[in-house]
């Protein structure tokens, strides 16, 4: 498999980086992580104006038609410069959720506004996405709705939310439910992550009309586990772009801190420790675009869970490595809230918990690969 970017793909990445070092500079991110919306508006506004919203989106909803590369791509320097914006909840898990439900009219009307930036969506998910608290019960006109989801990525800033939900008969259902709705309550979160907000879902006797229900059964359970996939290469890259960063931070830190006469950086165990950092971060960042790529050729579920399972452990390894090595090359000026490594290591610890624990994806590549072997006849072996 060619890793190399194409020459748009690597234009992509170079004009993302250029533009968010301007926009979304550590003063910037600073100012909105004390504010209470939690979002950068100008930066949002600046990054539906250049298309991002709709980046893997078809034309046909005013998308860019790309795919799942240019996505990490745009994943990757986001994360690098923590950008406060709901881009990996509305565009990586949202709009990849709703891109996957064709037959649902809804859904694409939706995806038109979600593209422009206009609207912005929040999905529940998790590694077990129907929640036992929430139930959906059909009823003449529609459905009514009542159940808790603990934490939705951005829920606080979104349009819509996606809530998936369980029947009467025990399936799973997805519901489109506007944040405005009667009997929805969003309550904002104190998390450790300061750069990226989540909020408790709750709702009491909520009633939709039938179209708001936009996926059922079995397809449903399918479009979701792939976009948990896409999700986590999208959440890998934003680890790598984070890595990045750390090491960025921790050069040029080294470069200039003078002790014995001599900057820190000459210092051979300085040398051999961002050697380390960049070891384990270029390694993550093959294996994300490894998984993107194999994501693009529309994969068998099992292969796809397979590559999106060894981007998410080698990024997330890779970022709280970085982190941490960066908080403590730094020296004591690393442990003060003027300086940044902290903000990276609150990023890196938050993130590893996001779409399940780096044990939960191998414990799933693991179960997949004994299930092969019983399934192997012994004269094949």
């Amino acid at each position: 498999m060619d890793l190399s970017l194409s020459d748009e793909q690597q234009q992509i990445a170079d004009s993302a980086a250029i533009f968010l070092q301007e926009a979304s500079t550590s003063a910037a991110v600073r100012a909105t992580c004390e504010g209470a919306s939690g979002i950068d508006d100008k930066l949002w506004q600046g990054i539906a104006e250049l298309g991002w919203c709709g980046v893997h989106l078809p034309e046909s909803v005013n998308g860019l038609g790309l795919g799942v590369v240019e996505l990490v791509l745009l994943q990757e320097q986001l994360g690098r410069h923590l950008a406060c914006v709901p881009f990996f909840d509305s565009v990586a898990l949202a709009s990849t959720a709703l891109r996957e439900l064709p037959d649902s009219a809804l859904a694409q009307q939706w995806l038109e506004s979600l593209a422009s930036g206009e609207k912005k969506a929040a999905l529940a998910l998790g590694t077990e996405w129907v929640f036992a608290t929430a139930r959906a019960q059909r009823t003449a006109s529609g459905w009514t709705l009542d159940g808790a989801w603990p934490q939705v990525g951005s829920a606080a800033m979104a349009d819509v939310l996606l809530l998936p939900a369980q029947d009467d008969a025990g399936h799973s259902v997805l519901l489109l439910v506007p944040a405005d709705a009667a009997g929805v309550q969003v309550t904002a979160l104190t998390t450790l992550d300061t750069t990226r907000r989540i909020a408790a879902v709750q709702c009491s006797a909520v009633t939709l009309p039938a179209e708001n229900c936009i996926g059922q059964g079995a397809a449903l359970d399918a479009v979701l586990a792939r976009t948990l996939h896409i999700g986590a290469m999208a959440l890998a890259a934003e680890q790598v772009g984070a890595a990045q960063q750390c090491l960025d931070l921790t050069l040029a830190f080294t470069a200039q801190r003078v002790q014995f006469d001599r900057a820190i950086a000459g210092f051979q165990a300085v040398k051999h420790r961002c050697a380390q950092m960049l070891v384990v971060l270029e390694s993550a960042r093959s294996a994300v675009y490894g998984a993107a790529c194999m994501a693009d050729t529309g994969p068998a579920a099992a292969t796809l869970l397979f590559y999106a399972a060894q981007a998410r452990v080698a990024a997330t390894e890779a970022a709280q490595f970085c982190a941490r090595e960066a908080l403590h090359l730094h020296g004591g000026v690393g442990f003060t809230w003027e300086y940044d490594p902290h903000l990276y290591l609150r990023r890196a610890q938050a993130s590893s918990q996001r779409l399940g624990a780096p044990a939960w994806w191998l414990e799933q590549v693991a179960q997949q690969l004994l299930n092969t072997s019983k399934d192997t006849p012994k004269e094949a072996v």
